[in-house]
């Protein structure tokens, strides 16, 4: 018996992607053409899965490129897919600390024990050095860093 084909339709349904972004990721590769019935889409089964595969790594943060890179290691015998998870794992963790600094940042804001946030020479200091050209990273009082510093020698 033939296994069960979907179309295009179906597997937006069952997935929750658009059929454009379906046709989309389809030009970029991201899954096999389909076979054709009468000039029409029809999806193995397993398209569910691979959709589902696609979501998951664009949550987690990668970029359509390096999931066609994933999909495609996967017929080699390399191990490219886990230099991408490192990278992406580096990047993460990086944005992390950026996230961590700028929470800092914002709680020191709220606790300033000036009105106005214009009166405060912490807060004139970073906008100073950001004028300078420094990163918001770098023009953060010291304070603020420990969190940044402690996570880049983990």
């Amino acid at each position: 018996m033939a296994e069960e084909q979907l179309t295009i339709g179906e597997l937006a349904g069952r997935t929750g992607v658009a059929t454009s972004a379906l046709r989309y990721w389809e030009q970029l590769g991201l899954f096999p053409a389909p076979t054709r019935v009468a000039g029409r889409r029809r999806y193995p089964p397993s398209a569910v899965t691979l959709v589902g595969e696609i979501l998951l790594l664009q949550e987690v943060g990668f970029a359509l490129h390096d999931i066609q890179v994933l999909i495609a290691s996967r017929s080699s015998a390399g191990t490219d897919w886990r230099d991408l998870y490192r990278r992406k794992l580096v990047e993460l963790d990086q944005r992390i600390a950026r996230t961590q600094v700028a929470r800092t940042a914002i709680e020191h804001a709220l606790a300033c024990r000036h009105e106005d946030i214009h009166d405060c020479p912490s807060f004139v200091g970073v906008v100073a050095a950001r004028l300078s050209g420094a990163s918001f990273v770098d023009a953060h009082p010291e304070h603020c860093l420990r969190v940044l510093r402690s996570s880049k020698k983990s």
